[in-house]
């Protein structure tokens, strides 16, 4: 008969492993219940306010220059007949309308079918009266065509242009309630973080403190569970380069797809406008701070996942890095590449690049130094990088970079090289990767 001390602590351990795995799915349904809702309502809500508010805005800025037209129109100085106006009202008249069928394809859920029959009515009638005036303008009759526009176009267009401002406000109004319920879900969300957090240290506690009495055999088990945790950090890993990449994608071709479009609707208003008017400058600025803006997505999607790094491999990659990390964050950086070159591609040269970049954040935020050297060597049978930094070195900096530097000694693992942390005679900090060089064949392809 076993004592109390020789029992095997299997069991108790398969129990808490048993209520951990369901704490960790029953929290993981609710996160990806959350997530869900919460893209959702991106998708649906948010993404088509702004949608449905840009074409919003192309139609107000369409009333804006038929209010112009009508205004010159209006000038009896002006040497045109009204009717040379036709092809002009023509051109704005296609423009509007192309404008209000996209909007009623991402008009707002709350949206009323009241609101868009009258937008719609409201549009039929402007353009009635405004064939009315050109007939009247087109039988000799300019006096009772201007009266046409002073009594019954300036007014129609006074109120089409209120409506659309309402539907502007009324789309505001929604994205700010999405913007609401979307904190609600955040703070629902960190509130069970907490709570799971606590829950899993108890259990951590417990377990640690069940683990002390329990015989050799816990140590056998824990080396088992040092090589899961070892495949954990690789899928994680795995799994945090694939969002990576997606969200690098998705930021340049649908939102770098969705700014060029509006720099060229602009581009196509702002010719429509007579030239000198405000409004064509204004537009004109508009555009600039869309290419700003588009310029902007395309170096976050750089930095997220350069996909340079999968068509040129590493080399070439770390070429367009450094100095873009130099222009960015103002150090002043030392590149030297020596010995024979090798291509690096692959999952083993997202790693390398990985831990440059972590090691060049951490030199940036915390070393306090103004420069640092990169060497990137290919040796006979291997391949190695260091980093090094003349700062305040990695003592005063210890507690700031654990999480990073465990982070690249994961990425050094998994590629089998192996990560140091030196300080150099002239003081500052050293990081040294190194990788065989059959890590760079049967992982580049």
């Amino acid at each position: 008969m076993q004592t109390p001390s020789q029992r095997s602590p299997t069991t108790g351990l398969l129990f808490g492993l048993l209520i951990t795995l369901a704490a960790v799915v029953a929290y993981s349904l609710y996160i990806t219940s959350q997530l869900s809702g919460l893209r959702k309502l991106q998708s649906e809500m948010v993404d088509r306010n702004r949608r449905d508010s840009l074409q919003l805005l192309r139609v107000q800025n369409d009333l804006n220059s038929t209010g112009l037209a009508m205004r010159d129109m209006l000038d009896a100085g002006e040497p045109y007949p009204l009717t040379a106006w036709s092809a002009q009202f023509q051109r704005i008249r296609e423009d509007l309308d192309a404008a209000l069928r996209l909007e009623e394809q991402f008009a707002a859920a709350n949206r009323t079918p009241e609101q868009q029959k009258y937008l719609s009515q409201s549009v039929a009638q402007f353009w009635d009266a405004v064939d009315r005036m050109f007939a009247l303008a087109g039988e000799g009759k300019d006096a009772q065509a201007r009266d046409q526009i002073r009594l019954t176009l300036q007014a129609r267009l006074q109120a089409l242009s209120t409506a659309v401002s309402r539907l502007l406000v009324q789309n505001n109004e929604g994205e700010e309630q999405a913007a609401a319920r979307i904190a609600q879900i955040y703070d629902g969300v960190q509130r069970q973080l907490v709570l799971f957090l606590g829950a899993t240290l108890a259990a951590i506690v417990l377990t640690s403190l069940y683990s002390i009495r329990a015989n050799r055999r816990v140590f056998a088990r824990l080396a088992v569970l040092s090589e899961q945790r070892s495949d954990l950090a690789q899928k994680l890993i795995a799994t945090q380069e694939s969002t990576l990449r997606h969200i690098s994608r998705e930021l340049h071709d649908e939102f770098g797809q969705v700014l060029t479009a509006i720099g060229s609707l602009l581009g196509r208003a702002g010719n429509q406008v007579p030239e000198g008017s405000p409004l064509r400058g204004n537009l004109q600025e508009v555009r600039e701070i869309a290419q700003s803006t588009l310029d902007n997505i395309r170096s976050l999607s750089q930095a997220l996942h350069p996909v340079l790094l999968e068509e040129a491999g590493l080399t070439s990659t770390l070429d367009w890095y450094i100095p873009t990390v130099e222009r960015q964050t103002g150090l002043v950086l030392h590149y030297e590449k020596s010995g024979s070159v090798v291509p690096v591609e692959g999952s083993a040269g997202v790693h390398v690049y990985r831990v440059l970049q972590e090691a060049l954040n951490n030199v940036r935020r915390h070393s306090g130094a103004r420069e640092a050297w990169v060497r990137l060597t290919f040796l006979p049978g291997s391949l190695e990088l260091e980093v090094e930094d003349h700062g305040k070195g990695f003592a005063a900096e210890k507690s700031q970079r654990g999480i990073g530097l465990v982070a690249m000694r994961e990425r050094a693992e998994l590629i089998g090289g192996t990560l140091e942390v030196l300080q150099p005679a002239s003081g500052g900090t050293l990081i040294r990767l190194r990788m065989p060089m059959e890590k760079v064949d049967s992982h580049g392809g």
